[in-house]
Formats: structure tokens, sequence, C-alpha cells
């Protein structure tokens, strides 16, 4: 098997899985602190800083998990 067989196989298992596993709409402070491997604390800290709505059960949209998740990395 070359590289690039076995990068393709792999790719597709990703799509598999994914599909398979939905990721949520919304998640809890403490999941996202999970998803950020910060406190509970901090993250509730960044979602003032940011000025993110949580929604009106009191959860982060992912989209707003990923904007933070991208920041975490520039």
């Amino acid at each position: 098997m070359t590289e690039q067989e076995a990068l393709d196989i792999a790719v597709k298992a990703v799509a598999i899985y994914a599909a398979r596993h939905p990721r949520p709409a919304h998640v809890t402070i403490t999941q996202a602190a999970e998803m950020l491997g910060r406190s509970r604390n901090t993250v509730t800290a960044m979602l003032a800083r940011y000025r993110i709505q949580l929604n009106a059960c009191g959860q982060i949209p992912i989209e707003a998990v990923d904007r933070l998740l991208a920041s975490k990395t520039d």
C-alpha cells in the first residue's frame, strides 16, 4: 500500500465517522471548556470578552467554539 492510498483510506474513515457522529449545534460551557482545553471559568471569561451570546438554554453555538479554537492557534 502506498502512502497516498493509506491517506485516502484515513480520509474516508474520518468522513464516515463524521457522518455517523455529527457535532451538536450547541454545547454547554463545560463541554466547550473540554474542547478548548481550558477551565470553565476561563471559558466564561472568554465568552464575556468576545461577547458570545448563549442560546435560551445557556448553551454556546458550536461555531463560536470553532472561532475560539481558531483564535487559540493564531
